[in-house]
């Protein structure tokens, strides 16, 4: 077994600033923990199941999926995805965190091998 420090030293920085990957169905999601990026909603989690992506939001009792907009783009080889909301959660209840589900098919994303997800996952 060789030792290549150039691999070592590029999977540690993909480890530090590529956030974690998760798999599911297929599909790499790599995620990058942050907090709030300008438009991007903050993410509370999120993972790639067989059939799309399940996100993880904080809602205030009327969060639902038609309150998100999303842009599909490429980097690369890499397929990108970015959710942002098209209306606040205004209601006044407790806040707790909601699951919203999205089919690949739906977000452009069929066939992709690899997510980048844009959104920060706190």
């Amino acid at each position: 077994m060789t030792f290549d420090r150039r691999r070592l030293l590029v999977t540690g920085l993909l480890l530090v600033f590529g956030g974690c990957a998760t798999r599911g169905g297929g599909v790499t999601l790599v995620v990058r923990p942050g907090q709030e990026a300008g438009e991007l909603e903050a993410l509370k989690g999120a993972q790639a199941g067989p059939m799309g992506l399940a996100l993880k939001v904080l809602s205030h009792g009327c969060t639902t999926k038609a309150d998100f907009t999303f842009y599909a783009g490429q980097a690369g080889r890499d397929r990108t995805i970015a959710f942002a909301r098209k209306r606040l959660d205004v209601c006044k209840a407790a806040p707790n965190v909601v699951e919203v589900n999205f089919s690949y098919d739906e977000l452009g994303l069929a066939g992709a091998a690899t997510v980048r997800l844009l959104n920060p996952v706190n």
